[in-house]
């Protein structure tokens, strides 16, 4: 009796070994380096600037992901429902502004009044103030565009956005957050930042080879683009002009690291008063994933386990204020995390309007 139950357990181990070794997983993970984690010193030195924010419910809806002021006065912004939700500045008056079918994550507005919106769905589209939705662009080069994330409308009219990953689209992988996890556990690095030229309705690429590429921001004067890189936890300054750059092979005349190992990972970017633009630290730095870096195997194997058992970090929120030149000008922190997944900050003279992932209402601060 003792032989077969012996017997039962090593025929047991050995299924275990072979499901944790040779289980087929989506992700083909590569080698990169992480950069040792500097942790919160310095210009991030911990603070509780960002607890105990304000609140404006948002009923039934979560994860007001981007915020922007419409030239009607209005806030806007996105939930995971799919709607775009627009209400008074004091979040009064809130209605649906429209339904994409999909989930619109970042938007601009053009100079017409409509809303352009990087749908991670559906691609580009524009919402016309009157509510009528149109696809601009789904594909460049004959490729999909597989994960719209971040957009903005430079004064030219034309649209400059990102494609998060051409690895992992959210409509085939359970949505945006699964699909980003699966990106930047990757690490293969086929995000893109793209252009829609609305005049002659066409669609090309800027740069490519971003660990996750998230969102994006005009400089002033509407030469440079600032990208964000989720996956390696740093901020890129590109230039409008690039065509097809390869920023995965380091920095060149066109393209610069700009913000460079960032306590978490950087999502939203938001142009702010006075020059600031806006950065959200959508999750702090985890040092497990950092020492699995170089350990792809490994990472294979997470994705095999108990999603409970996943080393996904904690949460933190944390939104940054940066210059055009790099340099770190405010730092709010919570290091609660009770406001999950901070993307970013939509900044008024009075307020400043907290983004999130996953939260059930929208966080403000008086200025």
């Amino acid at each position: 009796m003792l032989k077969k139950t012996l017997a039962l357990l090593g025929l047991l181990l050995l299924a275990a070994i072979a499901y944790l070794a040779l289980w087929p997983v989506p992700v083909k993970p590569v080698v990169w380096s992480a950069p040792a984690d500097p942790g919160y010193t310095g210009a991030f030195a911990v603070n509780d600037h960002l607890a105990q924010l304000n609140m404006i419910d948002l009923g039934r809806e979560e994860g007001p992901e981007h915020i922007a002021i419409g030239p009607d006065g209005k806030l806007y912004t996105t939930v995971l429902s799919g709607n775009i939700l627009r209400m008074k500045l004091d979040g009064t008056a809130q209605e649906v502004f429209v339904n994409t079918g999909g989930r619109v994550l970042g938007f601009d507005f053009d100079a017409s009044g409509n809303l352009i919106a990087a749908d991670a769905i559906k691609g580009l589209l524009s919402v016309s103030p009157s509510k009528q939705i149109t696809v601009l662009t789904n594909q460049v080069d004959g490729q999909p565009i597989r994960y719209a994330d971040g957009v903005v409308v430079a004064r030219s009219g034309t649209m400059y956005f990102t494609d998060a990953s051409t690895r992992f689209s959210p409509a085939e992988w359970g949505g945006t957050f699964e699909a980003s996890v699966l990106d930047i556990l990757e690490q293969s690095a086929t995000g893109r930042v793209l252009a829609y030229d609305p005049a002659t309705k066409t669609t090309r690429v800027v740069a490519r080879g971003l660990a996750f590429a998230n969102g994006i921001a005009l400089s002033a004067d509407e030469k440079s683009l600032f990208v964000a890189e989720t996956g390696k936890y740093r901020v890129w300054k590109i230039g409008i002009d690039a065509s097809n750059l390869d920023v995965a092979a380091g920095n060149s005349p066109q393209a610069a690291v700009l913000l460079d190992n960032l306590p978490g990972y950087p999502d939203n970017l938001m142009r702010g008063l006075d020059g600031k633009i806006w950065v959200g630290l959508v999750k702090p730095r985890n040092p497990t994933i950092d020492k699995l870096a170089g350990k792809p195997f490994l990472r294979s194997l997470t994705m095999r386990l108990p999603r409970a058992l996943w080393p996904v970090p904690k949460a933190y929120g944390h939104v940054v204020a940066f210059s055009e030149d790099g340099k770190v000008l405010a730092s709010l922190q919570d290091a609660t995390g009770a406001y999950p997944e901070t993307t970013a900050v939509t900044e008024t003279r009075e307020r400043l309007y907290v983004q999130s992932l996953h939260a059930k209402g929208l966080g403000w601060l008086k200025r």
